[in-house]
């Protein structure tokens, strides 16, 4: 059995004195900001047990802010990573007391998403969401801007001009990067493939457009075959992915620039391809980290999770409450890029 760190371990931990932690512990006299925050650090590092009520004395007399969060896919193992994240980085927020409300639109319909749009913006001081980017859902973003109410487009953009800002990936480059890898990585030239979930995802339509651009500027000898839609579901992925490699036995390599990896991971596999085909997917996940190891993907392009959520929670709070009026702007993280050496 583990033992549970003491007052003691936490003492040592924060190098401070028990009689020190005491006093942070049961607001007994006043500690400096810079020590009590040691304390409350070092107790979330070592486990100690009454960390909650440590977090609750430090950051008492901050601002209490309350964040909403609508994402797609609840069961997808990348959405279920991101809402662990927005969480964590909530929770280690030091300038302000955060709640973070996370929801999941029900379908990629306008609809759905304005209905959860509402619901989060009747709790919630500021949103951020990502979805596909529809007249209707800008409409809705604009209105709750006109309240007071700041949106925030993440993964891909929607409500261009409208939204207080956008956070994630430079789409373009991630395209050209996955047509780069392809390019390189093929033995001869020959017909490569894409597929995206929707046009309607921004995103993704900006990964195709740099996809195609890459190889048009670069690689001219390839074929770049009509774009796939697949909804991001892996069913429709597998079915599409087996028709693509029956119909077009010269494919050297193919991308999945949005979801639904999983389909295409398993069409390979079946058809006993893996290593034949140059195959770039989008994030890394359980399944795309197999998919790496068995030679069945060649490279995953990631979003840097939990640094996106770090940044989005200090803008949204940053915006909460704000005047000003400026251009809303876009912050491009640096992605990550896993082969089967580095995973």
């Amino acid at each position: 059995m583990v033992k549970r760190p003491t007052i003691q371990d936490l003492a040592n931990a924060s190098g401070v004195s028990v009689a020190t932690v005491d006093r942070v512990l049961n607001g007994r006299h006043r500690v400096r900001e810079e020590t009590a925050r040691r304390v409350y650090n070092a107790a979330a590092s070592i486990g100690y047990h009454a960390v909650g009520l440590l977090r609750q004395r430090v950051f008492q007399d901050l601002p209490h802010h309350r964040l909403g969060f609508l994402l797609q896919r609840p069961t997808q193992s990348f959405y279920q990573t991101l809402a662990r994240e927005i969480e964590q980085a909530a929770h280690a927020n030091t300038s302000s007391r955060i709640t973070a409300q996370i929801e999941y639109a029900t379908a990629s319909t306008p609809a759905a998403i304005i209905e959860k749009l509402k619901l989060l913006a009747s709790r919630n001081q500021a949103i951020a969401l990502v979805g596909p980017d529809y007249p209707a859902v800008t409409a809705e973003v604009e209105d709750l801007k006109a309240r007071g109410i700041p949106a925030f487009s993440i993964l891909s953009d929607l409500a261009s001009g409208v939204r207080q800002g956008y956070i994630g990936l430079n789409n373009r480059k991630v395209g050209r990067t996955a047509a780069w890898m392809i390019a390189k990585a093929a033995k001869k030239p020959g017909k490569v493939a894409c597929f995206v979930g929707s046009h309607r995802y921004h995103g993704h339509e900006l990964r195709e457009i740099g996809f195609r651009s890459y190889f048009r500027e670069n690689a001219p000898d390839f074929e770049v075959l009509e774009t796939l839609i697949n909804l991001e579901t892996p069913e429709i992925t597998h079915e599409a992915t087996i028709n693509l490699l029956k119909q077009h036995p010269d494919l050297v390599g193919f991308y999945v620039c949005g979801g639904g990896m999983e389909g295409a991971i398993s069409a390979v596999r079946e058809e006993g391809l893996a290593g034949k085909l140059v195959v770039v997917v989008n994030e890394l996940t359980p399944d795309s980290r197999s998919a790496l190891a068995d030679d069945v993907v060649t490279m995953a392009i990631a979003t840097p999770v939990r640094n996106l959520c770090t940044e989005l929670i200090t803008l949204m709070t940053t915006s909460i409450g704000s005047e000003d009026d400026a251009v809303p702007g876009q912050s491009f993280l640096p992605f990550d890029i896993y082969t089967s050496e580095n995973i």
